[in-house]
């Protein structure tokens, strides 16, 4: 019994801490389109919980944000404007790749009480996909700049723990891109794109699209956009996934706020018109989810 009445008075603060809510603040990078998606569906997924969005505002927008117990910045430019605030209010960054938040964090020199759901999605997730995607291939691509170089470790530690290769060439410059995208192609079965702002500029995507498929090699990309102009597939996060997550996020932790991490949910986009090009019969969309789901659960 002494040890219940030392217990107890734990328990009444942890569950109070779980209840409590508070005011929000929400920037959106944009006026509408996916913006507008994870506006609403933040409200939605809060309904009925102690937190209320006080404030919504755009990034460009002049007008100051008025006081809130926390800030909720969707996209790049949506965390640069909440960093700008001289309050220094607790931040949650999302629709955002990580390395557009971890460069934005070092241009305003902030840490503290602040974190992220990543766009990028995991290393382990995405090579359970090439295995679903290439189930006869052992062997793949990844081109990195100094961008991407740091993250390029852990996506070939990924691939080899789930059996398979990844093989990486640096291409830093223009000059350096298509040698380095052609020989690593030769050496792989399909090529994994990361976010990366050095290699996958609007200006570039054509041609790297037109060497794979000059060499009969499919692409991996990391939205429905790139999935649409030439990649045969892509593992993405929609804006209302993102969103779900970040109230649960917000239901469960308050201003108490966890690591940075990746997407919890996903969906998958297909080129079927680039995979009969390929010669490629790929899986239904649903069996890949169903085997992505079952290959997380026994993690």
């Amino acid at each position: 019994m002494l040890k219940l009445g030392r217990i107890l008075p734990f328990l009444l603060i942890f569950l109070v801490s779980q209840a409590w809510g508070g005011s929000l603040a929400l920037i959106l990078g944009e006026n509408g389109g996916v913006y507008e998606e994870f506006a609403r569906e933040l409200n939605e997924g809060l309904s009925g919980s102690s937190w209320r969005v006080v404030a919504t505002t755009q990034a460009s927008s002049p007008q100051p944000l008025p006081t809130a117990d926390l800030i909720v910045a969707v996209g790049s430019e949506a965390l640069s404007k909440a960093l700008s605030r001289p309050d220094s209010p607790p931040i949650i960054a999302t629709l955002l790749p990580r390395l557009s938040y971890e460069r934005i964090l070092v241009e305003n020199r902030r840490a503290g009480r602040i974190t992220a759901i990543y766009l990028d999605q995991p290393p382990a997730r995405q090579a359970a996909f090439f295995r679903q995607i290439f189930p006869d291939q052992k062997r793949f691509g990844l081109l990195s700049s100094a961008e991407t170089r740091s993250l390029a470790s852990q996506y070939r530690q990924a691939f080899s723990k789930a059996g398979l290769i990844l093989d990486v060439e640096d291409a830093d410059t223009d000059k350096a891109l298509l040698p380095a995208l052609n020989a690593v192609l030769e050496r792989s079965s399909a090529l994994l794109a990361l976010p990366d702002g050095t290699i996958y500029r609007r200006n570039n995507i054509k041609a790297i699209l037109i060497t794979a498929f000059r060499l009969q090699r499919p692409i991996i990309g990391y939205s429905p956009a790139f999935v649409t102009a030439g990649a045969l597939a892509a593992l993405h996060t929609t804006p209302p996934q993102a969103a779900r997550q970040t109230a649960e996020l917000i239901i469960n932790h308050g201003t108490n706020l966890p690591p940075p991490s990746g997407p919890a949910q996903f969906s998958i986009a297909i080129n079927p018109n680039v995979a009969q090009a390929l010669g490629l019969k790929l899986p239904d969309e649903a069996a890949i989810r169903r085997a992505l789901l079952a290959d997380r659960e026994t993690r």
